[in-house]
């Protein structure tokens, strides 16, 4: 498991005044209550604060170890398979060998994180937070969801799951948006309210190069995957309320970025007109490269927004989309 960058809080030195706004340490009492809230979170202390709301998520996030430590949240690796042997993002398996194995064949697949990589994360978490706030990817699309909300059943409230429809890109913004909502002094429950309110104000288009791995996966069928391939077909997909669907169909690579941006302009412009929206763009493959020149061109289609680098899209996203995937997407900025 990657951990953030929460540490625990020092033996107590001392009482803070009544009414000061808490932004340094948190001061533990040897009771083990807390007296000051942690580094970052700005709310006023009236005897005695309540403890940091932990947030957990993992690697479909595309948020990375090194980002969920400045971020101050923990990030679980994602499993999969590739020919029948279990990996993890990040840990036993990086991009580079992800695709290199593709290349020559390797049989991939999907999983989740099990319930005891999951549960064991809490229950320490717990020992120094009040609340755990879950992000995994959206229920329309993986079963991690459904499992997260199972078994947070026997915390009695003190995990919350967040399912606001989100994945990769989107849900990294979401992640980032809780993290601004509990700085502004929300609680937990407040910031699951508010983020799963708005859990339509983002979008996702991707376009695949090959329709070879939506084939295995059982996402298109086979003769349709064959068509596609012969007539030089590339299928814009969609993500929007957290279910995949397809969007449209075009011939090449270049008409799809097109479509892509077209599609994302006019949400911007009518669904999300007078919101405040971050642009975003994801490739999936080892090559730098093509993430560097796909972040020019949709910053070039987008320059009222500062378009942050292209997102290497996590590896279980990749299972289903193959190399060469482009995506862009918008999602709500608190």
């Amino acid at each position: 498991l990657y951990s953030g960058a929460h540490r625990r809080p020092p033996v107590f030195r001392r009482k803070p005044p009544v009414g000061k706004m808490a932004t340094d340490e948190s001061f533990l009492a040897k009771d083990g209550r807390i007296w000051y809230t942690t580094k970052g979170v700005k709310s006023k202390v009236k005897g005695i604060a309540t403890l940091k709301t932990a947030i957990v998520t993992d690697t479909n996030s595309s948020i990375t170890p090194q980002e969920a430590k400045e971020l101050g949240i923990y990030l679980i690796p994602m499993p999969f398979f590739i020919d029948g042997e279990t990996y993890l993002e990040g840990e036993t398996c990086t991009h580079e060998t992800f695709f290199h194995l593709l290349k020559a064949g390797a049989k991939v697949s999907t999983s989740q994180p099990s319930p005891e990589t999951i549960t064991s994360l809490w229950d320490r978490l717990l020992q120094t937070y009040d609340r755990v706030l879950h992000f995994p990817m959206s229920s329309g699309l993986s079963g991690s969801c459904e499992t997260a909300k199972a078994l947070a059943q026997d915390y009695d409230g003190r995990v919350l799951v967040v399912d606001d429809h989100r994945i990769t890109l989107t849900l990294a913004r979401s992640i980032r948006n809780a993290v601004s909502l509990l700085d502004q002094g929300k609680t937990a429950e407040e910031v699951k309210a508010i983020l799963e309110g708005e859990r339509d104000a983002s979008s996702i288009y991707v376009a695949v190069s090959t329709l070879e791995y939506l084939r295995k996966s059982g996402r298109v069928t086979a003769a349709g995957a064959a068509m596609a391939t012969i007539l030089h077909i590339k299928p814009v997909l969609q993500i929007q309320g957290g279910k995949l669907d397809a969007y449209r169909k075009v011939r090449g690579m270049l008409h799809a970025k097109k479509t892509m941006i077209a599609a994302l302009r006019h949400d911007l412009a009518t669904r999300f007109s007078g919101m405040r929206m971050a642009v975003y763009s994801g490739y999936s493959g080892s090559d730098r490269t093509v993430g560097d020149t796909w972040h020019d061109e949709v910053q070039a289609a987008f320059p009222e927004y500062k378009v942050p680098p292209s997102v290497s899209l996590p590896l279980s996203i990749c299972c289903h989309t193959g190399e060469g995937a482009v995506g862009l997407g918008c999602a709500k900025v608190w």
